[in-house]
């Protein structure tokens, strides 16, 4: 049976996302696909944060990320970076993080 491999993967989410439960629907959407990772707004109107599980799973997320966001959230752009294969989870869960 193959363990399947674990990534890491940075993002900034670009649009209306702020103000409008976008951290909280990150944070649920995360949770339920089983990921661990953390999510902020920045002072330039942005979210980013970072996302690490299994990679199949972590696509699901960046597709959810770049598509659909919270039912008021308007995405105009979704950077993935630093996208890296991790041994083990630097997160126990999925937080907000606030500035």
């Amino acid at each position: 049976m193959s363990t399947e491999e674990m990534i890491s993967v940075d993002y900034e989410i670009f649009g209306r996302v702020q103000g409008v439960f976008f951290r909280k629907y990150t944070q649920a959407e995360g949770k339920k696909l089983g990921l661990v990772g953390w999510v902020q707004n920045t002072e330039a109107g942005t979210v980013q944060g970072q996302l690490q599980g299994p990679s199949n799973k972590v696509r699901q997320m960046q597709d959810w990320l770049k598509s659909t966001g919270s039912p008021k959230s308007q995405i105009i752009k979704a950077e993935f970076k630093n996208e890296k294969n991790v041994k083990s989870l630097d997160h126990s869960t999925f937080k907000i993080v606030r500035l």
